[in-house]
């Protein structure tokens, strides 16, 4: 069973968190081991790998990148075991670019406030460039242009690990 049908989803991109979100209560009531405490061994296994099962395809379905591979998987498409790689030139090399611009601006020989400003507006670059790939993906996921998906997924993976760096270094830099 796929995890859209778990819970009770049509199979597409845009989901209602909030049904989501409501059946994965309903399941973990439905499942969880504490209601199986006195049931049989083999109840109580079954118990625990539903409620995995249950945890791994919400946090799936709630995150847009995974539902995204997930989506992918299902049609054949395994991005994250995949051993292609990123053929956009321009993109990889805006990439760089990027992280030499982060790198900078965490060695920058200034104030906390012009640090904190410039990493700021970074931030927002970085949001922006994801709102445009996402809303391009959820364009080609619904058209079923899994190649070009995969491609634009492949993507969004490069934006959100420099997001997550962007967290990071607010972080290590705020946070002392």
């Amino acid at each position: 069973m796929d995890y859209f049908t778990l819970f009770n989803l049509p199979v597409h991109y845009v989901v209602d968190t909030s049904s989501l979100s409501s059946r994965y209560q309903e399941l973990q009531r439905q499942y969880h081991p504490d209601r199986y405490a006195t049931a049989s061994e083999s109840e109580r296994l079954q118990s625990v790998q539903q409620a995995a099962t249950i945890n791994d395809a919400y946090q799936t379905l709630k995150d847009p990148l995974r539902r995204a591979e997930y989506l992918l998987s299902l049609n054949g498409i395994d991005v994250r075991n995949e051993q292609q790689t990123m053929h956009d030139t321009a993109f990889l090399m805006e990439q760089l670019e990027l992280r030499e611009e982060l790198d900078g601006i965490e060695h920058r020989n200034t104030s906390q406030k012009e640090i904190e400003s410039a990493l700021s507006a970074f931030s927002q670059r970085v949001e922006k460039m994801t709102r445009q790939r996402s809303e391009q993906l959820k364009q080609e996921l619904d058209s079923q242009n899994w190649k070009s998906a995969a491609d634009t997924v492949r993507k969004l993976s490069f934006l959100d690990k420099l997001q997550q760096q962007v967290e990071q270094l607010e972080e290590k830099l705020f946070d002392a």
